[in-house]
């Protein structure tokens, strides 16, 4: 059975493996049906291949992966609402405000988060975030016409809002942008291949995977000897200033989350780990005096999955909670 928090996800995040190309096209379900993952529609992906921008109501909670213009209109009071907003890891998410028809005044707002808030938990975590987090939230009741445009620092953003009064509402229009380097991302699927590189800069990213996991990193440049190091209370990489880790858990956060392993030297090779927990994240530190870079890739743990593989492998994780 999955745990409370894989079904929070997969009714946010809404995965559904599907090829590279075509995940653009996927929409979200209502809540109440029994399936909560996503539809590739077909209709959809004749629109959007026909130049036309893709429009559609937004419900309380709900899910978008698509650039298009959306619009939320209340027919009675909604007091707890959210929109997640994803891209590819690859992408930054641009929110414009076209229309806003709310009474502040009366209690309601409409905020823009940079990152993903579930259950109180933040991704990126603060210690991965180039702004604080009260800088993270953009308030349209205190910002106005003055900020109608809202850009996200990773491939994922949100929206708050509280409206009280029925046909009060707002419209909003989301496009993606290229990031050339890939920081802070939460994969679409439970399975890929990717390359994150941090050049010359003194900050921190990670990856996260939402599923219990395989993760097999082939390749990482730190600058550094070869080397491999399991966390221990005594060990780690601490002290050398740039470095990988492996990290399990089962929240939204990497800094809550229990540390597997740390990966402190450049090697060319194979380091393979099965990790049973809800949230999987590999997180690279760097000091900026390198050009870092991990190439890694994984796919979702079968639970027959038994045999342990030939290739250098290490410790399995969080097994029993799956």
């Amino acid at each position: 059975m999955p745990s409370a928090f894989q079904f929070q996800c997969h009714l946010v995040l809404i995965f559904l493996a599907a090829s590279k190309g075509e995940t653009r096209y996927l929409e979200v379900r209502d809540a109440g049906e029994d399936d909560p993952f996503l539809l590739l529609s077909e209709d959809l992906k004749r629109e959007l291949s026909a130049g036309q921008i893709y429009r559609r109501s937004l419900r309380c909670i709900d899910m978008l992966s698509i650039e298009g213009q959306f619009t939320f209109t209340a027919d009675q009071p909604q007091l707890h609402c959210a929109t997640f907003f994803i891209g590819e890891p690859e992408e930054l998410i641009t929110i414009d405000y076209d229309f806003v028809n709310i009474d502040c005044q009366g209690g309601d707002f409409l905020k823009v988060f940079d990152g993903w808030i579930l259950k109180g938990e933040k991704f990126p975590s603060s210690l991965d975030h180039p702004l604080t987090t009260s800088q993270r939230y953009v308030d349209f009741c205190e910002s106005g016409n003055i900020q109608r445009s809202i850009r996200s620092s990773q491939n994922v953003a949100m929206i708050f809002f509280r409206i009280h009064q029925p046909g009060n509402g707002f419209t909003v229009t989301v496009k993606k942008n290229t990031n050339l380097f890939p920081c802070n991302v939460i994969s679409q699927t439970p399975s890929g291949r990717f390359t994150m590189v941090i050049p010359h800069q003194n900050r921190n990213c990670s990856f996260s995977i939402i599923y219990p996991v395989v993760i097999k990193i082939s390749d990482l440049i730190l600058g550094h000897l070869n080397g491999l190091f399991l966390k221990k209370p005594s060990a780690g990489c601490a002290g050398v200033g740039d470095f990988v880790e492996l990290l399990g858990g089962a929240g939204l956060d990497p800094s809550k989350m229990f540390p597997l392993a740390d990966l402190c030297h450049s090697f060319h090779g194979s380091a393979q780990m099965k990790i049973g927990c809800d949230n999987t994240v590999l997180r690279m530190v760097s000091s900026g005096k390198h050009i870092n870079r991990v190439t890694f890739e994984y796919h979702q743990l079968d639970l027959q999955e038994t045999e342990m593989r030939k290739e250098n492998s290490i410790e399995e994780f969080c097994l029993p909670s799956i």
